[in-house]
């Protein structure tokens, strides 16, 4: 995809919604942090329904470390997972309170060497919390990216390399949003909704022309 593309897109993107927020309900960088980490494999729907029920009280990773795994479990039990992400979310509440006191840290190396903190988590935070420019390559992004060649991509880590290579940069601070926004609700796995693109013109996919021909014929 030349980059007239791209910059297209993003444009367009960002006229539709130009200030994009996770959907995952948070009250401070340390809920959201316990948000992404418990969002893995469930839907931010699922997440939002289980925060609800202990995030109006525990506000802090030393709340959470009193509040015990087994308490947290019974909170968190629809989602799934929810046994070792309870174990991982109370262990990095845990390794907040020692070693960065209680403060979720504006460093990636610090969050991915929390519990349950991967490469995704942390580029959340980085990105939701701190304001900086990291694209979260989940199940959307990657297959938003590839799908419509924007920069594809064999595994989530190239994805994520040709991403920050290739947006423009003043659209880098919200893009990973715009794209997981797009991938959930319109680029979607199964059948895309091309007649409802509002970056169909720029977009690479191949299996778009069937949907072309039922767009324009409306």
């Amino acid at each position: 995809m030349n980059p007239q593309k791209r910059q297209r897109i993003f444009a367009t993107l960002a006229a539709a919604n130009p200030s994009p927020q996770t959907e995952l309900e948070f009250g401070n960088p340390f809920q959201l942090l316990i948000a992404v980490l418990l969002s893995a494999q469930t839907t931010d729907k699922a997440v939002n329904i289980a925060t609800r029920r202990f995030f109006p009280t525990i506000k802090t990773p030393q709340a959470l470390v009193d509040l015990g795994v087994e308490a947290l479990e019974s909170h968190i039990k629809t989602i799934g997972l929810y046994r070792n992400k309870a174990k991982n979310a109370v262990a990095a509440a845990q390794m907040l309170v020692e070693l960065h006191d209680g403060i979720v840290p504006n460093d990636r190396a610090a969050l991915e060497a929390l519990p349950g903190v991967g490469r995704k988590t942390a580029n959340v935070v980085l990105n939701e919390a701190f304001g900086e420019a990291t694209f979260a390559v989940d199940t959307h992004v990657f297959r938003v990216a590839n799908r419509m060649k924007l920069a594809p991509g064999k595994n989530v880590e190239e994805v994520e390399r040709k991403l920050m290579k290739f947006t423009p940069p003043e659209f880098l601070r919200h893009a990973h949003h715009w794209l997981i926004l797009h991938g959930r609700y319109t680029c979607v796995a199964r059948t895309p909704k091309c007649g409802e693109c509002s970056v169909f013109e720029d977009c690479e996919y191949s299996g778009k022309g069937r949907e072309d021909d039922a767009r324009f014929a409306r």
